[in-house]
């Protein structure tokens, strides 16, 4: 028999420009790290980046026309990769991480995964998510009167507890 592989549960953080989603994601890793979870990490960006430094073999590589490059260290791996479409989560989850317990995303905020929304009274902004977008919870700096859990955006031990609850336990 042949066992099915089980799909890593994806969270995604959501929120406007400089609400505090970094932030945010870079204590619930801590967290969920601390509790014993292996977490891997997807940051979406609309525009083009490049890790690799001009001059340095594998952006040579890449110039000579290599689509893919891996550099290897005995630490650590990276892959830099051209590809003809953006990726969704899905594809993103399948063909790059493995060996880790859950996903957490930036930048995709409309997927059908849970999400955590991230508000701050200072923006002055509407919500982009409803409880029908698959809203998890909203992590804000005041309380608000909404559908779905609402967490103080420094609760990060009780927005894990919901983590565990809705998708990890």
């Amino acid at each position: 028999m042949v066992k099915k592989k089980s799909l890593i549960p994806i969270i995604s953080i959501v929120g406007k420009s400089n609400s505090g989603k970094t932030t945010l994601i870079e204590k619930l890793i801590q967290e969920l790290v601390r509790r014993g979870y292996r977490v891997a990490t997807i940051k979406h960006h609309l525009h083009d980046f490049e890790i690799d430094k001009e001059g340095k073999d594998s952006w040579r590589h890449r110039q000579a026309g290599s689509r893919a490059t891996v550099v290897a260290t005995p630490q650590k791996v990276a892959l830099i990769e051209d590809v003809e479409e953006d990726l969704s989560i899905e594809a993103l989850r399948e063909r790059y991480i493995h060996d880790v317990d859950l996903i957490l995303t930036e930048g995709f905020k409309g997927n059908p995964h849970p999400k955590i929304e991230v508000s701050r009274a200072v923006l002055k902004r509407e919500l982009l998510c409803a409880p029908e977008d698959n809203l998890l919870a909203v992590a804000s700096d005041v309380p608000l009167s909404i559908e779905a859990p609402c967490l103080d955006i420094n609760d990060v031990q009780g927005l894990v507890d919901l983590i565990e609850a809705a998708v990890l336990k």
